[in-house]
Order: structure tokens, then sequence, then C-alpha cells
């Protein structure tokens, strides 16, 4: 019990801190409905959300995390810009590791502004750092938009380009995708055996939720992907060099621009980073000696899409990061009906500060 006291005791403390730099108060249901909502956290959440059905509200999750209802709030009652505080438990599955809670507390910080992004970005980063100051804690920084935008100039189909953005935040698959597009590994067995036959439509029956009409058009989809070109290892390798940046982002920064001389795609992506970081110094923050790692954000909410951070303590490499956040442009999207909001954020774990300080 003292335990949980303490917890939100320091959620109270986190929060009053985000209300004094202007945010508004906010709260969400826990139980939220799941049908929209499951589909904007991907993979790893799904399978780790609490789902239960209501006769008559359809499937409902417990709450695994704070921004999505809360976006879908924003887009629905407000104009930007705005920013938002909220405190309570999220809720998710571990099945592969007793030790990580089911339920803990977040405390948030979202900002709805798109007078200037990069400002944004570092008010967001700043405030999260302001209220973890004394705790020994390192900051680690990453821009999902740079690895995006190097895959959308790619000079392959639209479909591959596709696949491997959905798949941005699964680096093992993105990995076996971008080397079957390059032609280093064949394609799956059964799709070749599928695709040889002269009739693979022959004899099949709707099954399931797909009509014949979508299973031929999937069989249409293979065998245009089977006659593509492959990507160019010059393309892969220069991906590579992008996924393994891990520097201070001032070298980074110098890295990006020789990498934007072969690779055009990333050129505004590299202009927003390199705002980015003015806009950080100018905020008070060390850029000189902060962390970058081009692979940083690849197995978290899928909803990122450009600056990404995480605080993480120096002395129990055990413990989850102590706070997370970025910005999810393309997700307001989505939840506005096409109408987006520049929109970045951050959460922190009470619970976890509360460790830290024991440490400090």
């Amino acid at each position: 019990m003292t335990g949980l006291v303490q917890t939100n005791a320091e959620a109270l403390r986190i929060r009053a801190l985000f209300e004094a730099k202007g945010a508004q108060l906010v709260e969400t249901d826990i139980l939220q409905p799941a049908e929209t909502l499951l589909d904007l956290y991907g993979e790893d959440i799904r399978g780790r959300a609490y789902v239960t059905h209501d006769g008559l509200r359809g499937e409902m999750m417990l709450r695994p995390d704070f921004t999505v209802p809360v976006v879908q709030w924003h887009m629905e009652t407000n104009a930007e810009p705005a920013r938002y505080t909220y405190s309570g438990k999220v809720f998710r599955m571990q099945e592969d590791d007793d030790r990580r809670p089911n339920e803990y507390l977040q405390v948030g910080y979202e900002v709805f502004d798109g007078k200037s992004p990069s400002t944004a970005d570092a008010e967001v980063f700043t405030t999260i750092a302001d209220a973890l100051s004394g705790l020994p804690v390192r900051a680690a920084t990453g821009d999902l938009g740079i690895l995006m935008a190097a895959v959308r100039g790619l000079d392959t189909t639209d479909a591959r380009k596709a696949a491997l953005l959905r798949h941005v935040w699964r680096p093992r698959r993105f990995r076996n995708l971008l080397d079957r597009f390059g032609g280093k590994t064949p394609a799956p067995a059964s799709r070749t055996a599928l695709l040889a036959q002269s009739d693979p439509l022959a004899g099949v029956e709707p099954h399931g939720l797909r009509s014949v009409a979508e299973v031929e058009a999937r069989i249409t989809a293979l065998r245009a992907d089977a006659s593509a070109a492959p990507i160019a290892s010059e393309q892969i390798r220069l991906l590579d060099e992008l996924l393994s940046l891990r520097e201070t982002c001032p070298n980074v920064l110098s890295n990006l621009r020789d990498i934007a001389v072969d690779m055009p795609s990333i050129s505004d992506a590299v202009s927003r980073f390199a705002e980015r970081l003015d806009a950080l110094s100018a905020a008070g923050v060390d850029v000189d000696t902060l962390e970058y790692e081009g692979n940083f954000g690849r197995t978290t909410l899928e909803y990122y899409d450009g600056f990404v951070f995480g605080f993480y303590s120096t002395q129990r490499p055990d413990l989850p990061p102590v706070a997370t956040g970025g910005r999810y442009d393309a997700l307001t999207s989505v939840l506005g009906g096409g109408r987006a909001v520049p929109a970045v954020g951050g959460v922190i774990r009470p619970e976890i500060t509360i460790a830290l300080k024991d440490q400090a």
C-alpha cells in the first residue's frame, strides 16, 4: 500500500509540472471501444490488450495507452493549438515475463501545434527531461521520419514500398522483406509453387471472408511482385547505413547530409532533423552530447512517424524506460478523417522514477 501511495503522489507531482506548462487536464475512459483503436496500436499492443465483449457496445478493451484516445477526443472536439496532460493506469498482458506489471501508471504531456513542429518537439522533450531532473538517466533519440522517407524514395513498386512501411516497427520482418525485394533471398516456396500453376484459381471456392475476386486480386499482386526488378544493392546499402547510425546528434547530422547526396528523398527529413537540433539547443539541451540511434523507436508503438525519444536508467539496465515519446502526425489524420494536426507527446512511468530516486 505504501508503494501505491508513493506512486500516486509521484504521478500528481509530475502532472502538476505539466499543468504548470499550460497543459489542460483530460481524462479518458478505462474501457475503450476496441474496433477502431486496436488497429492503430500495432501488432505488439494488439496481442497484449485485454479485450472483452459488451452485448450493446461490441468489443471493448482495457486502455493500453492514453495517446490514441486523447487524439481521438481532440480531433472530435478541439482545434489546435492545445496542450494536454493526464494520469492513470494502462493495462497490457505480459505473457513472456512475469516480472513486468500488467497494469501501471502513466503520466503524459501532449502538444497539438502546427506552428513550429520542431519547437513542439523540443518542448515535449525538455518538459519530460525537466520532470526527470536529478535522476540517473540518459536520453536516446531517433527519427522514424528519415527511415520512412528513405523507403518512399526507393526505386521499386508502390506495393513493395507499402509493405516495407507497414513493417518499419518490426525490424526482423522488415529485414526479411528487404532481402527478398533486393534479390538476396528467394520468395517463399509455397508462393513460387502457386504462381507456377497454369491456373492457380482452378477449383477455388470462397473461403472465410475472402471472395474468389479477392483471391484473384491477391494472385495478380503476387505475380506483379514476382516480375518486379530487385531493389538496387546501393539503395539497400544506404538504408542499412541509415539504420546503423549511432552517434551524437551533430555527427549524425553530418552523416545524414552525406547520405542525402545519394538518397535525395531524405533531404526534407534531414532538414527537419537539423531544425529540431536548433530548437533543442535553443531550449537548453546540450545537443553535442545527445545520442541518436538509427534503429531507435522501431519496436515501440506503431503510430510514431517522426522524432522519437526515450529516457533510461544509467544504473539499472534491467528497468524499462522511465519515459518515452515521439511525433505522431499521421495518427491525427487517421482519427481526424483526413484532417491532420501536427502532434507530439511523451509519457513517464512514476513507479520507475521512484525506483530511480532510490539510486540517485
